[in-house]
């Protein structure tokens, strides 16, 4: 089974990448936020690759930038009712960091942004996921009964990307402008000079 390709970005799809390693072409579906991450065409990428085969589909490999997402992919998948497509749709939408505090929170509506996932199954997801590991961390429920509860907060990055999208710009484009603000500013940077820069990317 393919756990990792090394080799050429040859081309990008809507949601696919094809990666050429040693002239043989694997054909790897990727979520829309790591598919604006890869390296140009022509360029070597490393792709953490999860392989699922059905009768109907046959072998399809899923390809994510970092182990993390590969296996919060897979874990994702466990909820009944999230298939491979809802469960790219979510990490576009929260990466493993942020997916993980957003279930500490109880947050459906983030979690709901993804195409694809209803009020009901992003209910079904915070209910069944919480207290297990996402990522490299643990989903923690806050109980009335804690003593000092630890206030989650969603990134300055994906404030950014939800403000972006309240503007009516695509989860992918505004993501990618975030991320280029993000690497101009610095990760200290506060939200409000994120959502500029990350405008000003765009031409806005």
């Amino acid at each position: 089974m393919i756990g990792r390709l090394r080799g050429t970005v040859a081309e990008i799809t809507e949601d696919e990448a094809l990666i050429d390693v040693g002239g043989v072409g694997y054909l790897v579906r990727c979520g829309a936020r790591c598919l604006s991450r890869l390296p140009a065409i022509g360029q070597d990428t490393v792709l953490h690759i999860e392989s699922q085969t059905t009768e109907a589909a046959g072998t399809r490999l899923y390809g994510f930038l970092d182990r993390n997402e590969r296996s919060v992919f897979s874990l994702l998948q466990s909820v009944q009712g999230v298939g491979p497509k809802a469960a790219l749709s979510v990490l576009d939408v929260l990466p493993p960091a942020e997916l993980a505090s957003a279930i500490a929170r109880e947050d459906k509506t983030s979690i709901g942004r993804a195409n694809g996932v209803g009020p009901k199954l992003a209910l079904r997801l915070v209910t069944e996921l919480k207290g297990k590991p996402i990522g490299d961390g643990l989903v923690q429920g806050l109980s009335v009964h804690d003593p000092v509860p630890v206030k989650l907060t969603p990134s300055v990055s994906g404030e950014a990307v939800a403000a972006l999208m309240g503007l009516g710009l695509a989860e992918p484009a505004a993501r990618r402008a975030v991320e280029q603000a993000v690497d101009q500013l610095g990760s200290e940077a506060d939200l409000s000079a994120v959502i500029k820069a990350a405008l000003k990317e765009m031409g806005r």
